[in-house]
């Protein structure tokens, strides 16, 4: 839901009430102290009002509303459970120049967008319900609504510059798409109240359709008209004055652009000449009544800054925007990190970002907080008021590195690797070069422009093969296919998602063994961050699979090979802080599969199973401190093992197969340690609410190629007592192998079938691995029903033996703080 603060289509009186209601829900409940959330819905019509629910503790919407008022809910919270009383404590914000009990009051307006993710789950139903289905959020501030929602809809980073069209008018379907949209809501519903505007329907018929409160429709349609009145104007024709209005409203540069049909550069460059920039307020939670020493900013335009400007040396880390797949808390993790070792190494740091859920958008993180869009023309007015030493790209994911150039462009310093070197390591050609002259092998691979050129060059490398659009991150629109047929369907899909950039062909490594590699180097040396051998192969996204440090069957000898090749990569890269590599191994074959000479997103799994707290010792090597004057030069290879696993939102998207590949799925992780790497597996399982038990009956249903590996696995199940239920071809082949088992039908085939048991609840384990179309959509219900019968699966084979591995140590595990075993590693 889009939520606005403070509430702007209630009278006082309606406030008044509300306030009173949630205080009285609080007593009537007994909540001594902390902080509580009370959702109350109130009908405009009639003003009856309903409590909906309550929650006695912090919640998702406390995170919202600390960042909103700049007051530290939780923070206080805390320290009311352990004895202080409101009045006791000072609002740090103001630097105590107000209590605690001073309720905040704001002179901006915040505006809250939700950001889906329902590329990544096409089988979903994308309409908006009581059940949760955004995967983050970004917040933005203005001194009115319309700014607020202009600068949150720009910050989204889903393609759009504002109140953008998404429907065509002139088609004959329109209207009537239009009016669906808005009736059931969808993720994009407030672009479609837009075009509905564009169309020429009033207020009164949209508020009819999807009864959104007519104030903040007249918001929009008041933009709408602003829109269709530059339809007659150019950039040159603009005056002034219109310009600095249009710039009041919330319209960003590149919106400007496309109404004016002009480019971005030639808009900021007439703002810029006509001295129209903006002015930074601070949030103080206290609407400037008394003066605040912090520095938590936000852009407006208007007369007066109060950004209060130091001559310190400074360093810009850009953040990661609102939360989604592929790029979520990792990566805020790195950027807190590399504030923190700044602000020990004597410079001021500055943090821009816009998302609230963040460590990184808390006022006391850095020394100055600016919450703005990662957009172009937001960075590049900020660096012009900070003059910073340097700024940070490589922190935030790829946000901050799809700026990196165009920054670089206007002449804003960029420290660490240069966005050349990130280049040379996404660009595939220029990438290629390079290995081959470090004489370092890749899958074979091609690049397509084409359909006819995709179908020739597939030829050449074979099938299977894993296509992708180059400059991705989170594997979107990555696909294995396995024939000619499946490639044409991938072609005239996955073509429009690329924006013109190329299409990127591999060969698939089946079976191949994949390992992630983290490093820092300084010019001079490399360090070692760790190495991470995946659980799952080659072919499921690195960001879904779970996997361990160190590795825990690779051999000695290989995993020097790893080491060496990492070096000469970054070395040959000229990279300057973090790099991540990622490796298939196919039997003593080691295939380079990408480096980013970035953070990653193991970044923080590997700092905390080793203790080396890689995104700081990273971020001062940007600044110029060597690993040799950290101290910092030898690896550090545990005695224990860590496991990172994968945590899915499957429950939520009904209808979603929960099958992996090599498109990333999850939304978090979670992490076991143990002396043995089954122990670590078995707590990163219970961790992430995968239940594995002592015994029971496992149903075995696998492709052909991985039948060779299915006894093995059997013979360790039965050891663990466990019974075994297999589908025709499977149960065959264990019987062959002498392996008793009991035949089950697959779905088509008949009843019982595979379905039925799980339903029944005979099943508690599954291990279902498929390839090709057919094969997946036949299996696909049985997946489906494990997951919504909480039966553990999994999908192949790498997993199962793992798990294996786990069952004979589900009672073991001495409990140890991360302290004592980083301890024990110095």
């Amino acid at each position: 839901s889009i939520t606005v603060a403070p509430a702007q289509t209630l009278t006082d009186k309606e406030y008044q009430i509300l306030r009173n209601v949630s205080l009285a829900v609080l007593r009537e409940i007994g909540v001594d102290t902390g902080g509580s959330n009370v959702q109350v819905a109130i009908n405009p019509v009639d003003g009856r009002l309903i409590v909906i629910e309550m929650n006695p503790r912090v919640s998702r919407s406390s995170a919202l509303a600390s960042k909103a008022t700049g007051f530290p809910i939780a923070k206080v919270a805390a320290k009311l459970a352990v004895g202080f009383t409101l009045d006791e404590l000072q609002n740090e914000i103001t630097g105590g120049a107000t209590p605690a009990s001073f309720e905040p009051s704001i002179d901006y307006v915040v505006t809250k967008v939700p950001r889906f993710t329902f590329e990544k789950f096409p089988q979903a139903d994308d309409r908006l319900t009581t059940q949760m289905k955004s995967v983050g959020e970004i917040m933005a501030i203005g001194r009115t609504f319309q700014e607020s929602l202009q600068k949150a809809l720009r910050g989204l980073e889903i393609g759009i510059s504002g109140l953008d069209e998404v429907i065509d008018l002139n088609a004959d379907d329109a209207h009537e798409k239009i009016q669906r949209e808005m009736r059931h809501p969808g993720p994009d519903r407030l672009l479609y109240v837009a075009d509905a505007f564009r169309s020429g329907m009033s207020i009164d018929e949209i508020h009819d359709i999807c009864k959104i409160d007519p104030w903040f429709l007249a918001q929009i349609e008041d933009l709408i008209l602003t829109e269709k009145s530059l339809s007659t104007k150019t950039l040159s024709t603009l005056k002034a004055g219109e310009l600095y209005k249009l710039k009041r409203k919330g319209f960003s540069d590149i919106r400007l652009a496309k109404l004016l049909d002009a480019s971005e550069t030639e808009v900021r460059n007439i703002r810029h000449k006509q001295n129209i920039r903006p002015v930074y307020k601070r949030i103080d939670s206290c609407a400037a009544e008394f003066s605040s020493d912090t520095a938590y900013l936000y852009s407006t335009y208007e007369e007066e800054c109060e950004a209060r400007v130091s001559d310190k040396e400074k360093i810009i880390i850009l953040g990661g925007g609102p939360n989604r797949i592929g790029q979520g808390i990792e990566f805020d993790y790195c950027c807190v990190h590399a504030a923190l070792a700044l602000r020990e190494s004597g410079y001021e740091t500055i943090m821009i970002n816009c998302n609230p859920e963040t460590v990184s958008t808390d006022f006391d993180t850095s020394d100055r907080l600016y919450f703005e869009s990662l957009t172009l023309e937001d960075v590049l007015e900020i660096v012009h008021l900070e003059k910073p030493k340097g700024v940070i790209v490589q922190y935030g994911g790829q946000t901050p590195l799809k700026l990196a150039r165009a920054l670089e462009a206007a002449g804003v310093p960029i420290i660490g690797t240069s966005p050349d070197s990130i280049d040379l390591a996404e660009d595939r050609e220029r990438f290629q070069k390079l290995l081959e002259r470090l004489d370092l092998k890749q899958p074979p691979n091609a690049t397509a422009r084409s359909v006819d050129q995709a179908l020739n060059a597939a030829k050449e490398i074979g099938y299977p093969l894993v296509v992708r659009p180059s400059y991705v991150l989170g594997g979107r629109a990555m696909e294995i296919v396995f024939n000619e047929e499946g490639l044409q369907r991938y072609m005239k899909e996955a073509v429009s998602v690329s924006n013109d950039s190329p299409v990127l062909l591999d060969r698939f490594l089946d079976d191949a063994v994949e390992m992630d590699v983290d490093a820092i180097y300084d010019g001079e040396r490399v360090l070692i961050g760790g190495l991470m051998e995946h659980i799952e192969q080659a072919g499921v996204h690195s960001g879904d699979s779970a996997c361990s440090l160190p590795p825990y069957e690779l051999a000695p000898e290989l995993q020097d090979k790893l080491r060496e090749q990492v070096a000469r990569m970054a070395e040959a890269l000229g990279v300057r802080g973090l790099m991540n590599t990622q490796f298939a191994i196919q039997g003593t074959d080691i295939y380079v599969l990408e480096v980013n000479p970035r953070a990653s997103r193991t970044a923080p799994f590997v700092s905390k199973a080793t203790g080396y707290p890689l995104a700081k010792i990273a971020a001062r090597v940007m600044v110029g401190q060597t690993l040799a004057q950290q101290g910092i030069t030898e690896e550090r290879i545990p005695s224990y093992y860590s496991v990172k696993e994968a945590v899915f939102p499957f429950v939520k998207f009904p209808g979603v197969d929960p099958l992996l590949g090599p498109e990333m799925k999850s939304t978090g992780e979670v992490m076991g340690i143990g002396k043995t790497f089954g122990e670590a597996f078995a707590k990163s399982q219970r961790a992430a609410g995968v239940k594995l038990d002592h015994s029971g009956k496992v149903l075995i249903s696998i492709r052909d190629a991985d039948k060779t590996k299915a006894p093995d696995i059997a013979r360790m199940l039965v050891e663990k007592k466990y019974e075994i239920v297999a589908t025709g071809g499977t149960a065959r082949y264990l019987k062959e192998a002498g392996i008793p088992c009991e035949v089950v039908y697959k779905v088509n085939e008949g009843r019982p079938n595979t379905v039925d048991m799980i339903k029944n609840g005979q099943i508690q384990l599954i291990i279902n691995t498929t390839e090709g179309k057919k094969a997946i959509s036949d299996s696909f219900t049985m997946r489906r029903e494990a997951l919504q019968h909480r039966v553990t699966y999994y999908t192949t084979m790498a997993g199962a033996k793992a798990a294996c591995y786990a069952l004979g140590e589900l009672d073991a595990g001495d409990v140890s703080c991360l302290q004592d075993l980083h301890k024990s590693l110095s």
